[in-house]
């Protein structure tokens, strides 16, 4: 498929051939007709399948030039290497073009961003926090917006920051919403909820042309970590099936206190590597664990625990998964030399599935996803603070608030005006140049 069934001007065909891209990706061969043609978006592709790209050239075909002093493109991302990453797609696809574009992180003062916007920008890229403090100080006029756009929503709702996002949307207006994603998942879909009626969900996937031979993997979703103990009480129940099982968490703190909750009557049945206390179950060696016999379960940190012989271990169990991908992949990836059976079983929430579809990416499939035991309990997941649509206002009144030392102010000193800072910077400036 060539560049030109995407149907976009000459101009951006040569950009994009001038830097190296000779054909469509997936991702933009699915989505690119619904941007143009002004639809909402939601866009699920794995990391290097070109949905910043996709959404640049959407943004670089939609855009009308006017001399509003607004923006008309909003792009909200996780962090400033990110925004300097999309600004830079940005100029490298828009040459010999009158671009205006800037870009909001909070590195400095709100005050010389705030001049740069009121000279006239075309394009926003912020992070979800710094752009909602600009826009809450009126420095931010999103009035004139065509386009809202959430790149790797993913990486912003794993940091909390799903709140300012849904604020800064329902103040935008009416716009085309268009949010690309690596995964998606519950958090997600609550937040686009918010903004977002009758968005289109496409999802690519690209795993390549070859596969990693791996022991039998079982993925198992869950809602939250209460729910992963009461799942591990769960399977850990039947010792005879799970008669030596190694239990991978992210720190010893996390291992000490669940090495305490799986504690039996039965001495050294469940243990820890590495104990933090002397007087705790546990083994300094792996090595002893694996010649014990009645040592049935043992609880691994993954900070320091270093490189393991897992040979022998029938069932390796990632209560949380790693957060370098290779850890996990070494414990996984088929030894031909040790030809013992073994299974992986994977507990994830839905702030771990990025985790889990960076393994997929890996391994060159997707891990079987399991069915949750019926007997599980599954515990609440506590609400969050957040935007409610049905959220009662209360209303103003002119009365005033306060005790007898109130007194009306005289006409002369009284304030009926609220210049936001963006309406300052600007007077500021015909004072200086007028």
């Amino acid at each position: 498929m060539s560049l030109d069934k995407l149907k976009l001007s000459k101009p951006l065909v040569t950009a994009m051939t001038d830097a190296g891209y000779l054909t469509p990706k997936e991702i933009q061969a699915k989505t690119m007709s619904r941007i143009l043609g002004g639809q909402d978006v939601i866009a699920v592709g794995p990391e290097g399948s070109g949905k910043t790209t996709t959404y640049v050239l959407g943004v670089l075909m939609r855009l009308k030039y006017t001399k509003d002093d607004a923006p008309k493109v909003l792009i909200l991302v996780a962090d400033q290497e990110r925004a300097i990453a999309v600004i830079d797609q940005f100029v490298s696809l828009s040459k010999n073009r009158d671009l205006n574009i800037v870009g909001l992180y909070g590195t400095g003062g709100m005050e010389a961003e705030i001049n740069e916007l009121v000279l006239g920008i075309d394009i926003v890229v912020a992070t979800p926090t710094r752009a909602r403090a600009i826009y809450l100080k009126l420095g931010l006029n999103l009035s004139k917006l065509q386009t809202f756009i959430v790149d790797d929503a993913e990486l912003i709702i794993k940091q909390g920051m799903q709140l300012p996002v849904c604020e800064l949307a329902r103040s935008a207006g009416k716009c085309q919403h268009l949010v690309f994603t690596e995964v998606i998942h519950e958090k997600l879909t609550k937040m686009t909820d918010q903004f977002m009626s009758f968005a289109t969900t496409l999802e690519v996937e690209d795993f390549g042309d070859t596969q990693t031979e791996t022991v039998e993997q079982l993925l198992y979703h869950v809602p939250n970590y209460k729910t992963k103990v009461n799942l591990l009480h769960n399977l850990l129940r039947d010792s005879e099936v799970f008669d030596k099982v190694v239990v991978f968490v992210n720190s010893r703190l996390t291992a000490q206190k669940l090495a305490k909750s799986l504690s039996t009557p039965h001495e050294m049945e469940v243990s820890m590597l590495r104990p933090l206390h002397f007087d705790e179950d546990g083994f300094d060696n792996f090595e002893d664990f694996k010649e014990t016999p009645e040592a049935r379960v043992l609880v691994v940190a993954n900070e320091g625990a270093g490189s393991l012989d897992l040979s022998g271990i029938p069932f390796l169990i990632h209560f949380e998964l790693p957060e370098e991908k290779e850890t996990y992949l070494t414990r996984v990836i088929k030894n031909k030399e040790i030809p013992t059976e073994v299974v992986a079983l994977t507990f994830a929430t839905d702030m771990e599935l990025l985790q889990v579809k960076k393994i997929e990416q890996s391994i060159g499939r997707k891990l079987e996803l399991a069915e949750l035991p019926e007997e599980l309990v599954a515990e609440k997941t506590l609400r969050t603070k957040g935007l409610d649509k049905n959220r009662p206002v209360k209303e103003k009144t002119d009365e005033p608030v306060g005790g007898g030392a109130y007194h009306e102010k005289k006409e002369s000193n009284s304030k009926n005006y609220n210049y936001g800072i963006g309406q300052k910077a600007k007077m500021t400036m015909k004072k200086k140049h007028g």
